[in-house]
């Protein structure tokens, strides 16, 4: 192993993945990244995810805050249903017509973790199952109240209300909330980055 990191950057500002990494004990600081997410045509949902999140990280390296002392952590997650990308709501309305999407099918949560240095970089996609529950009309109008689906790919947080619309899940939960904890560690493991269990 070439080195190791006491720290990394993350350059991600997804609370949920702040989370995640300080309940694996990780050092970081936040930094910013400012890739263009837009789908590109013919691009399957999976290759998506991966060339966003690499994308991200690039972008990282090359912004102004990074020092070059530590590796960048980045992620993308996306919902997908009938293989096409779902993305984010616009807004409420939009949300609904997510949530009536899923209601009583199963859709595939994919996200893609790197790790980079400007010399190399190491990346993990992960799939993950979700089944919801047929959700009435009421039942959607009254989470969309909550303002929850804002923001949140696919329309729901399973972390939160969105919960309780999950019927069942086949694979890494950690990875419906936006970072799979589990391949997260072995990435860390990898690059020599320091943490709880290492």
């Amino acid at each position: 192993m070439a080195a190791e990191y006491s720290t990394i950057y993350l350059a991600s500002g997804s609370p949920r993945r702040q989370e995640i990494l300080q309940q694996l004990g990780v050092t970081f600081q936040q930094i910013a990244n400012h890739f263009d997410e837009t789908l590109l045509p013919g691009e399957s949902p999976r290759e998506y995810v991966s060339r966003v999140a690499l994308g991200k990280a690039m972008s990282a390296l090359e912004g102004d805050e990074y020092q070059k002392q530590w590796p960048v952590l980045t992620a993308d997650t996306t919902v997908v249903h009938n293989n096409e990308a779902l993305g984010k709501p616009q807004d409420l309305e939009h949300a609904t017509e997510l949530l009536q999407r899923l209601s009583g099918n199963t859709h595939t949560v994919i996200s893609s973790v790197v790790i980079a240095t400007p010399q190399q970089h190491w990346q993990s996609t992960v799939e993950t199952e979700v089944v919801f529950a047929p959700l009435d009309t009421q039942l959607i109008e009254r989470y969309c109240q909550s303002k929850e689906p804002l923001g949140k790919a696919g329309g729901y947080a399973i972390q939160g209300l969105g919960g309780s619309l999950v019927e069942s899940i086949r694979g890494s939960y950690s990875n419906v909330v936006g970072l799979p904890i589990y391949q997260t560690r072995l990435l860390l493991e990898d690059v020599g980055i320091q943490f709880a269990l290492r």
